[in-house]
């Protein structure tokens, strides 16, 4: 089965059943004929922008065609505030504490900022890892996130 197809029936699983991690969507696709590792379900997840919140994955503005404008997405600002806890700084790294089930949509949110001082992010449940290129850059966007977070 082709890509498209996978991800079409991604959007249709997401849209129409509670889907809470990666593993519980890997085996719903298998059911449905496609050969999938855990790897290429990620990949997947990250190409449809969908985002993890308190019932699951979601497609972005609910939309359920995986078709958006950029404009379409809450703005880093309005995520932090509604979702962002805390930042701790070690070194040139940053550690987002945030809402349980929102860590994913805020490194999404960071990412698609462009930031300079972010070489990039890893999402769990509850926390995010931002890496700066070095620790000047981590503080001054440790006291941008914390402005955000109010």
């Amino acid at each position: 089965m082709s890509k498209i197809e996978r991800h079409n029936a991604i959007r249709e699983l997401v849209g129409s059943t509670v889907i809470s991690n990666q593993e519980e969507l890997r085996r719903k696709l298998i059911r449905r004929g496609f050969d999938v590792t855990q790897a290429t379900v990620s990949r997947d997840i990250h190409e449809l922008h969908l985002y993890k919140g308190p019932n699951g994955y979601a497609l972005p503005n609910g939309n359920g065609n995986g078709q958006f404008e950029e404009d379409d997405l809450p703005s880093v600002h309005d995520v932090l505030s509604s979702f962002g806890l805390k930042v701790n700084q070690a070194q040139n790294q940053l550690v987002l504490i945030t809402t349980g089930g929102s860590a994913q949509a805020v490194a999404l949110g960071i990412d698609g900022e462009d930031w300079p001082e972010v070489v990039g992010t890893l999402a769990g449940d509850d926390t995010v890892l931002i890496i700066c290129p070095d620790q000047k850059r981590a503080a001054q966007l440790r006291t941008r996130l914390e402005e955000m977070i109010g």
